[in-house]
Parts: structure tokens; C-alpha cells; sequence
């Protein structure tokens, strides 16, 4: 494998899969991109690359999985534990099942999205949402799964956070070091066309994704109107999950739109809304303020990487009335002085900075290799 390549290695990416279009997913296309990489990857929607921006991606599909959760990981679990590819000199793993490439593919890095949740801080909360024979099934899965896992990332040589909140559950839950090199966003594509009327979520159809939280507070603030874009988690049936949640009728749900609705969306829309648990990072945030327009978000996770209390938006506590209460303050006048300072930030977060960065990882990676891993 030669050493000197720098910039022109032929670098492979295997990303979980493609199947909707997620930050994960976007990432992923971003990174072939940015290396000119090939992209392998499970279960893809043919069109979904297009759909997402990026239709020149060259994606090697590895396969279909099924659907059913747990039995899905398995599969693409054993999908990169089979796959072999040798006409690479770097090799970039991104997703929860891609690690188990690592130990056939080297030298590599992973980026890391955040440890698979459900062998760590959110097991319980999983379980609990599971009727009592589905729980015993997957109490056992997580069980028989998670040293397999750990073991996986062990043969990882290197690896890139995609914010530091995942990085610090990496070093709790894997004890694994990562450096912190924040997803991309295009912010040449996004404009601004006015402090509109309603409000924006961009989030898949999940619980995680607090939905719920959206929902009651709007229930507060009935003059108040909220459109949610996003089509359903895998797993999770869209008509049921509506009725879970009761919306009341100032809140209206998009499903999945295409790229360049929602690009029109974030220009017109009046501010984002973002809820999620304790999210990883969250590219949506960024994607609002490339577009000048100010985030309430949770003061949780990732959000506290991006959205500057007072500047960019507001961090609250994760309470219905709490995010009611900062909708009803975000006056059309203060969402218009934020403008200046959301563009700005969203520029540190452009996929120049993060193709550049990413680029002179994967030249160390290839110039110097970790020494040979082996088995735990």
C-alpha cells in the first residue's frame, strides 16, 4: 500500500445503509464527495442519493435487509463482517454496523455518529417501550450483540466525532479517544426569503425525536402554526404514531419532502424547532441558520455545539411550556437581527471546512497506520 498518495488514495466508504434520507445518510454522501470514494452500503433506495442532493455518488449496494428491527441489525451486521474489498488504500466506516468491516479493512477510521445508544444509555428506554415477550427477545439480542460490538470497534484505528457529545460517549461507554469534526453543511444552497409565518421541524417519525414536545406546545398557542417534515423511523408506522401524539390541527405533518421543498421551507419558514433527546449533533439547526433563520432548540446534546443562546436562538429545557413560552417571545423584529449572526455561524459549519479536514485525516490515516490490531 503505498504511502505517498496523499490526497489521490482511493479511499472506500461503508456506510449502514440508504434507505431514507437522514443525517447519517447525508453525511455518508458527503464523505464520497469529498474523497471521491466509492460508497458500500446495505438496503439502497435507488433514487435516494438524488433525493438527497448528491446524485453523483457512486453507491455499491450490498444488499437488501429486512425490515423487522433487531433481525435488520443482525443482517447488516453480518453484511460487513463478510464484505471484502482490497483495491482500497483507506478505508472510511460510518454508521453503527459498518465497525464490523474494520477488522478486514485497513488501515481505517470510523466516523462516528454515536455508539449504538440502545447497548448504553438508552437500553432501558428501548426496552421499556417493548410489549413483555418483544423485550425478553431483545433484552437477550442486546446481551448476546454488545461484546461482538465492542469488540468490532476495538479493530478500529481511528477515530473522528461527529460532535463532542458523541465523542464523550465514546470515551464513557468504549474508551476510545476521538477528535470532533462536525457534519457538513452545503450553505450555498440555502437562502433567505423572510420571517415567515410558521414554524419548522425537520425530524424522522420517532419518539426519540420528541415530537410529543412540538405537539403540547402548540397546544399552548393555538394562533400560533408548525409544520413538521420528516418521513418515519424505520419500525415505525407513521398512522400510529400520528394518533400517539393527537396533534391538534396548528400543527400539520409533511411526511418526507423533497430536497429543494424543504430548502424552500427553512427560507420561509418563521424559525426551527428541534426537540430531540439528547441528540447526537443535528444538522438541522445549521441548515436553518444557513438560511437566517434563528433555532429553539432543547438544551441537550448536539444543539449546545451549534445554536448561540441569544444570537442564533435559544437552548430551553425540554418542557412544552418552556418551548411555548420562547416562541411566543421570538418577535418577527428579534428573528430579523438574528439573521446576520445565523449565517455567520452556519459558514464555520460548510462541507469545505469538513471535506478539507476530513481529506487530511484520511492522508495521515494513509501515511500512518495504526499497527496491526488484534483479536480481543
Amino acid at each position: 500500500m503505498g504511502s505517498d498518495r496523499g490526497a489521490s488514495a482511493r479511499v472506500a466508504i461503508l456506510h449502514d445503509h440508504l434507505r431514507f434520507i437522514g443525517g447519517g445518510e447525508r453525511v455518508a454522501l458527503s464523505l464520497a464527495a469529498a474523497l471521491d470514494a466509492d460508497l458500500y452500503t446495505t438496503d439502497v433506495t435507488p433514487d435516494l442519493a438524488a433525493r438527497a442532493g448528491l446524485p453523483e455518488a457512486r453507491v455499491v449496494d450490498l444488499g437488501p435487509v429486512p425490515d423487522t428491527p433487531l433481525l435488520r441489525q443482525s443482517r447488516q451486521r453480518a453484511a460487513f463482517e463478510r464484505v471484502s474489498l482490497s483495491k482500497y488504500d483507506a478505508y472510511v466506516l460510518s454508521g453503527n454496523w459498518a465497525v464490523f468491516a474494520a477488522a478486514r479493512h485497513r488501515p481505517n477510521l470510523w466516523y462516528c455518529h454515536t455508539p449504538v445508544r440502545v447497548f448504553y444509555d438508552l437500553e432501558e428506554t428501548f426496552l421499556d417501550s417493548l410489549g413483555r415477550g418483544t423485550r425478553w427477545a431483545a433484552r437477550r439480542w442486546i446481551r448476546s450483540n454488545r461484546p461482538a460490538y465492542e469488540t468490532a470497534v476495538r479493530r478500529v484505528d481511528r477515530i473522528v466525532s461527529n460532535s463532542r457529545n458523541v465523542s464523550d460517549r465514546l470515551a464513557r461507554y468504549l474508551r476510545r479517544k476521538s477528535e470532533v469534526v462536525h457534519p457538513p453543511v452545503d450553505v450555498a444552497k440555502y437562502r433567505f426569503a423572510g420571517v415567515g409565518e410558521t414554524w419548522l421541524a425537520v425530524a424522522r417519525l420517532s419518539h426519540e425525536k420528541r415530537i410529543d414536545l412540538l405537539v403540547e406546545a402548540f397546544r399552548r398557542l393555538p394562533k400560533e402554526r408548525c409544520v413538521v417534515a420528516g418521513g418515519p423511523q424505520m419500525g415505525v408506522d407513521p398512522r400510529r404514531f400520528l394518533r400517539s401524539v393527537d396533534p391538534p390541527a396548528n400543527v400539520e405533518f409533511l411526511g418526507e419532502i423533497p430536497e429543494s421543498e424543504l430548502v424552500e421551507r427553512y427560507a420561509t419558514c418563521r424559525g426551527l424547532l428541534a426537540t430531540s433527546r439528547d441528540e447526537d449533533f443535528g444538522i438541522t439547526p445549521v441548515e436553518a441558520m444557513a438560511s437566517g433563520k434563528a433555532v429553539i432548540a432543547v438544551d441537550e446534546g448536539g444543539f449546545r455545539e451549534t445554536v448561540v443562546p441569544g444570537e442564533t436562538g435559544w437552548l430551553v429545557p425540554p418542557d412544552p411550556q418552556a418551548i411555548a413560552t420562547a416562541i411566543s417571545a421570538a418577535s418577527p423584529e428579534i428573528l430579523e437581527r438574528m439573521r446576520s449572526a445565523c449565517e455567520a455561524r452556519a459558514r464555520t459549519f460548510d462541507v469545505s471546512v469538513f471535506a478539507a479536514r476530513m481529506r487530511a485525516i484520511v492522508d495521515e490515516t494513509v501515511r500512518s497506520p495504526r499497527p496491526e490490531v488484534t483479536s480481543a
